[in-house]
């Protein structure tokens, strides 16, 4: 549980993050803002891989450059699903997967496979 709620915690500040770095993306509140993380954990969790097993072929044939259209599709699930988070366009929808990727890509670093955080010491 402690794992999901750090990750939900990433996405939320990668969603920040594109609302400042992305035209066309607009999240009215800070609670839209957190439920948005919450609900794209969800939805990175379960319909992600379902769409992804899907694509395989298209993926494949595109090198996996297709991933980042079905980045941007799941973002534009959850602004679908939630009243006060707008999306432009798929341009903004696109741009502002890859924010929230970076940004969830730096905090595994630090969160870890199993959802803690990991302190890394480097003593001579």
């Amino acid at each position: 549980m402690t794992g999901f709620l750090l990750r939900a915690a990433v996405a939320a500040l990668g969603l920040w993050a594109a609302t400042r770095l992305v035209n066309g993306v607009v999240i009215d509140d800070p609670w839209t803002l957190l439920g948005a993380g919450a609900l794209l954990g969800v939805v990175n969790a379960v319909v992600r891989p379902i769409v992804l097993l899907l694509t395989l072929p298209l993926s494949l044939l595109t090198l996996g450059l297709f991933i980042f259209v079905i980045n941007a599709g799941m973002l534009a699930l959850v602004a679908a699903m939630l009243p006060h988070f707008h999306l432009s366009g798929f341009r903004a929808a696109l741009l502002g997967a890859l924010v929230v990727g970076v940004a969830g890509w730096i905090g595994s670093w630090f969160i870890g496979p199993r959802g803690r955080i990991r302190i890394m010491v480097h003593r001579p």
